[in-house]
């Protein structure tokens, strides 16, 4: 079964494609400046823009105060800003140490220490 190609379609379809592009003007013309009225849409839009910016920088700035805020009755700021906290922190930590290390002793094993006058034997591979 041969292809038999039909290239006369393809020549009609490029020279019909040719002839439409010849025929339009090579210049496109501006639309005609139509005046009108608009001036009541745009402020709106920006009206409607400063009430969002508006809204927007509220809720913002009212997010970063309520974050700056610190409370007196925060168990943790009370924490941070009473020293006598860290005193007896560091009494506590150094009695601990004391404890540990009173209470810490070195066993010495007398047959895992190196003895260089007594020969160990070694195994020979057969």
């Amino acid at each position: 079964m041969a292809l038999v190609s039909n290239n006369t379609a393809l020549n009609y379809l490029l020279s019909k494609l040719l002839e439409d592009y010849e025929s339009k003007p090579s210049h496109p013309t501006a639309a005609p400046v139509v005046a009108t009225n608009d001036h009541l849409e745009v402020i709106y839009i920006l009206l409607l823009l400063g009430f969002f910016g508006f809204f927007t920088f509220g809720i913002m700035m009212s997010y970063i105060r309520s974050k700056k805020l610190e409370h007196s009755n925060d168990p943790y700021n009370v924490y941070i800003a009473t020293d006598i906290w860290r005193k007896r922190d560091k009494a506590s930590l150094k009695a601990k140490v004391m404890e540990n290390y009173k209470s810490s002793f070195v066993l010495e094993n007398q047959h895992a220490v190196e003895q260089p006058t007594s020969h160990i034997p070694e195994v020979n591979p057969s």
